[in-house]
């Protein structure tokens, strides 16, 4: 009970009131440093290509896609990344710029600290903030100098622009490899393909089957039509001739031999006669061969297209860092925020301090 009665509203005002915004006064007062922010806005802007003036197969294969929030992403990470706050600690001395406020123990980096802790430190002084609507990044650098805040926003500004030509250029160079591959093989095919159909030709010694088909036929009809021409005359000749006449013998022996070469005609076109002679066969075998080639050419033209495509995406910039805000020079500090964190300290101290009293208003009630 005695111990209770120590707490009287007085004191509890000094230790969680008074004493509070009476040390946080001295901190912000006297001891905290003004943190200057620097600020920028940017976005990934895709350079723009005359797609419609590829085909389907070579648009496919030269890999052509719009920028993507995906690539949004990977600039926000790599602006925190361990590796860019190397780079910019080995310009820029981070390091021996964050540990100068020894007073401020609280905004400092602490001396020695290690590689881990250093980049939670840079992490918590670069903020990178994405707008998912228009998917720009804004970019609030922190810094204890209005004048390093703003050549560190630029410097990250430059790094960011070179790791986007950088990545854009990477897989333009990949693509070029991968169409370069795909129009060797097209080449190879191709090559095989007129080989096939050279050898065929030289085999069945047939410049194109077709065409002799197409012939063989004409001269089929040719031969159905003499040989129904010269049984007209046959018949003609036999009712004024005996059979044993010259004309009637010289007509029936051309006759007969008008016939056995339609038949050998007829046999070279529907393939009963001997191998070489199966025009109707080898016609279907040349045109599948000539098809193969046919398409072989095909793939080997979208190959190349694609491939010349690939190139020029690999020399030329296709991303590009659009900056809409450039780095700005901060003329005042923006951290600490005193008035706001002395309000907001001195709300919770006067929360605190109701809740302790309703405690012990609470405990010598049952006491009683």
């Amino acid at each position: 009970m005695t111990s209770l009665q120590s707490f009287t509203p007085r004191r509890l005002k000094l230790v969680l009131i008074a004493l509070p915004l009476a040390l946080a006064l001295v901190y912000f007062l006297l001891v905290a440093a003004d943190r200057y922010v620097s600020e920028s806005t940017v976005a990934l802007q895709q350079s723009s290509n005359d797609a419609s003036a590829l085909p389907g197969a070579a648009l496919l294969l030269a890999g052509i896609t719009p920028p993507s929030r995906e690539e949004t992403l990977y600039l926000k990470q790599y602006i925190h990344s361990l590796g860019l706050l190397q780079k910019l600690d080995a310009k820029f001395q981070l390091r021996r710029h964050y540990e100068a406020q020894k007073l401020d123990v609280l905004a400092r980096l602490w001396g020695q600290a290690s590689q881990e802790t250093f980049h939670d430190y840079y992490r918590s002084r670069v903020d990178v903030t994405l707008d998912e609507l228009s998917s720009t990044l804004t970019v609030r650098v922190q810094g204890f100098d209005a004048k390093f805040a703003h050549q560190l926003n630029e410097a990250i500004l430059a790094e960011s622009e070179r790791f986007v030509n950088e990545m854009s250029h990477r897989l333009a160079r990949e693509k070029l490899g991968f169409a370069e591959g795909e129009l060797a093989r097209a080449g190879e095919k191709l090559q095989q393909a007129k080989a096939e159909l050279l050898a065929f030709q030289s085999k069945n010694r047939l410049l194109d089957p077709t065409v002799q088909a197409q012939a063989s036929g004409a001269m089929v009809a040719e031969l159905q039509a003499a040989i129904t021409k010269n049984e007209a005359e046959l018949r003609a000749l036999r009712s004024f001739l005996n059979e044993d006449a010259y004309q009637v013998k010289a007509l029936r022996s051309q006759i007969e031999a008008t016939r056995a070469q339609l038949e050998t005609e007829r046999a070279r076109a529907t393939g009963s006669g001997r191998g070489s002679d199966r025009l109707g066969v080898l016609a279907i075998e040349f045109e599948g061969l000539k098809t193969k080639a046919e398409f072989a050419l095909d793939a080997y033209k979208l190959a190349l297209g694609a491939v010349e495509n690939a190139r020029i995406d690999a020399t030329r910039k296709l991303k590009s860092l659009v900056v809409i805000e450039p780095a700005t020079l901060p003329e005042t500090a923006e951290y600490p925020r005193r008035l706001y964190n002395l309000a907001t300290l001195l709300v919770v101290c006067l929360l605190l301090y109701g809740i302790v009293r309703l405690v012990i208003a609470t405990i010598r009630e049952h006491q009683d």
